[in-house]
C-alpha cells in the first residue's frame, strides 16, 4: 500500500498538469478568436469609411454636373431669347419696310 501512494500522486499532478494545458489552449484560442474578431472590426470601419470618401467624391461629381447642366440650359434660355428679339426686330423692320 506504501508503494500506490506516491503512483495515485503522480497520477493526480499529470491530471492536474494535462487540466492546465488544456485551460490555457481554452484561453489562448479565445484570445485569438477575439483578435480576429477586432480585426474584422477594424476592416469594417474601414472599408465604411472608404465608401463614406468615395459617396462624398459621386456626390461632388454629380452637384458639379447638374451645376454645368443648369448653365447651359440658362445660356440656351439666354440664345433663344436673345433669338426671339431679333426675330421681332426683323419683323418689324419688315412691316416697316413695307408701309414705305
Amino acid at each position: 500500500m506504501k508503494h500506490l501512494i506516491p503512483v495515485v500522486i503522480a497520477l493526480a499532478s499529470f491530471v492536474f498538469v494535462g487540466c492546465d494545458r488544456q485551460k490555457a489552449a481554452i484561453e489562448d484560442n479565445k484570445e485569438a478568436t477575439k483578435d480576429a474578431i477586432d480585426n474584422r472590426k477594424d476592416a469594417v470601419d474601414d472599408a465604411a469609411a472608404a465608401a463614406k470618401k468615395q459617396a462624398e467624391v459621386d456626390a461632388k461629381i454629380e452637384k458639379a454636373k447638374i451645376e454645368a447642366n443648369k448653365d447651359a440650359a440658362q445660356a440656351q434660355l439666354d440664345a433663344d431669347k436673345k433669338k426671339a428679339d431679333a426675330q421681332a426686330a426683323f419683323e418689324k423692320a419688315k412691316v416697316d419696310a413695307e408701309k414705305k
